[in-house]
């Protein structure tokens, strides 16, 4: 063995590694400066301390102006290089702007051998932008897509629907948009209670877009249709590595989705005991803790609860936790189910049959009085959600314009037997044309009543345009104030 080589690895990596690593710097350094349009260093004190040709020439320098020990600003006032030399952070890559044009310039910072900032090294890569433009064209096109993609995922959780939106001339409904109006503008959680498909959902919408929050997300989750081991990953997230098969990112959840905006939990009486105690906790101090994390991040959301339960029973019953019944119950809102409101039934009708028509690109089409009279037969233990089902359905089962009862008396058994029952009723009982009168009466009183006498406003409640409802009045003799006053002393003087 040669006595001048070392007997052991350590002995290479001490004698051998250095050389070479110096030579291998010192190698790439000049390979840099060559491919590049310009090099510079400066010391501790960002003091120019080097500076090659073509960046003096670059730079417009003439020879004989030694910028030497000069501080590097005084010769390229937007250089970063002090800032390198500050914080020991290279800028791999930036643009510089000098005089009228663009350097496209790497920065690094220069260590001794104990690991100090001695200075730094700065190269020009390009003297002209146009190098970069395929870069530039497709990050462009990158960052436009990203922005259509977030403007999308906001317009997602923007409601489709406002307070207008909750059609219905009976006194509940009316009671509900006053309540709505009331509360919206409020910080404080609402529980909707209501059977399912009275459009919970919607109220919640409305709440949200009359709101200050409306500009923010609505993040609407159900409860019952999350499997019961993901609940609390889904509304509180999931740390970094929480878990095995855990995104390296991690993953927000519902409440922080929401921050700013509103969360609406339907079925709220379906979440599991361990998540309530968890999110009275966010109502108590508006902050989440995402499952594998010891963290707690603050939070600003408004949450709107719903449920086609009785909470207090399963208060009593133990599976839903008193506090949080107590915590959510501050504004509660009580949507009827639609037997309770048939008045309501045909201007629900005329709007569904309106929305119908525009998700299939058809022509919209009509009830027959007759038609009315069977749907305001029907118990509709669906409500809403069922009447839109029976709609569709009946639209095509026909190419009329007009849907006439006997499609309805086919779809329904049960208004069947309630027709016939009409139809063999003693001769002293109301026809059915009397009838089809008394309840187009009633809506149009219950309507002007709601508006102070107001005929533009009522045909909105009513779900028709101003002309029908001047018809209507003039049809069933209602043009007469002082006859209505006669029939109720409630009703006020109609006016436009």
């Amino acid at each position: 063995m040669d006595a001048k080589e070392p007997s052991n690895n350590e002995g290479w990596r001490s004698e051998k590694i250095p050389g070479i690593h110096a030579r291998a710097v010192e190698s790439l350094f000049e390979v840099f400066e060559t491919m590049c349009d310009g090099a510079i260093s400066v010391d501790r004190n960002a003091r120019i301390v080097w500076i090659n040709e073509k960046y003096r020439s670059l730079l417009g320098v003439a020879e004989g102006d030694d910028v030497l020990g000069r501080e590097i600003e005084s010769v390229i006032p937007e250089s970063l290089m002090r800032e390198v030399v500050q914080s020991g952070n290279p800028i791999p890559v930036d643009i510089m702007r000098f005089g009228k044009r663009h350097f496209v310039v790497s920065r690094l910072p220069l260590h001794d051998a104990g690991g100090a900032v001695i200075g730094a090294v700065g190269f020009v890569l390009f003297d002209n932008l146009d190098y970069l433009k395929p870069l530039i064209g497709k990050f462009e096109k990158l960052h436009s897509k990203l922005t259509s993609m977030e403007a999308e995922l906001v317009a997602a959780r923007r409601t489709r629907y406002s307070i207008a939106s909750i059609v219905g001339v009976s006194e509940a409904m009316v009671e509900i948009r006053r309540r709505a109006r009331k509360v919206a503008p409020l910080a404080s959680p609402v529980l909707l209670l209501g059977e399912t498909g009275t459009g919970k959902e919607l109220l919640a919408q409305s709440l949200h877009a009359a709101s200050p929050r409306s500009q923010r997300s609505f993040v609407a989750v159900n409860m019952a249709a999350i499997p019961e081991g993901l609940v609390e990953a889904e509304f509180f997230g999931v740390a970094p590595g929480a878990y095995t098969g855990a995104e390296r990112k991690g993953r927000r959840g519902k409440l922080e989705l929401a921050d700013g905006g509103t969360l609406f939990m339907d079925e709220i009486g379906d979440m599991p005991l361990q998540l309530q105690a968890k999110l009275l906790r966010v109502l108590e101090e508006q902050a989440i803790e995402p499952v594998g994390s010891n963290e707690l991040r603050k939070v600003d959301v408004r949450l709107i609860a719903a449920t086609s339960q009785d909470l207090t029973a399963k208060v009593e019953d133990g599976s839903f936790r008193r506090d949080l019944y107590y915590r959510l119950n501050v504004l509660p809102i009580h949507v009827p189910p639609l037997r309770d409101r048939l008045v309501d039934i045909r201007p629900l009708a005329e709007l569904l049959l309106e929305r119908i028509a525009a998700a299939h690109n058809t022509r919209v089409r009509e009830l027959d009085s007759a038609a009315v009279l069977v749907l305001q037969d029907h118990a509709w233990p669906g409500n809403i959600r069922e009447l839109r089902n029976l709609l569709e359905q009946a639209c095509l089962e026909t190419d009329e314009d007009v849907i006439s009862s006997e499609i309805f008396l086919r779809l329904l058994p049960g208004a069947r037997r309630a027709g016939a029952a009409r139809h063999s009723a003693p001769s002293a009982s109301p026809s059915l044309p009397q009838r089809l009168a008394n309840l187009e009466r009633e809506a149009i009183r219950e309507a002007l009543r709601c508006t102070k006498g107001k005929k533009a406003p009522a045909a909105r409640l009513l779900g028709i345009s101003r002309s029908t409802l001047y018809e209507k009045i003039n049809e069933l003799n209602l043009s007469d104030s002082r006859s209505l006053s006669d029939r109720d002393p409630d009703i006020p003087e109609i006016h436009n």
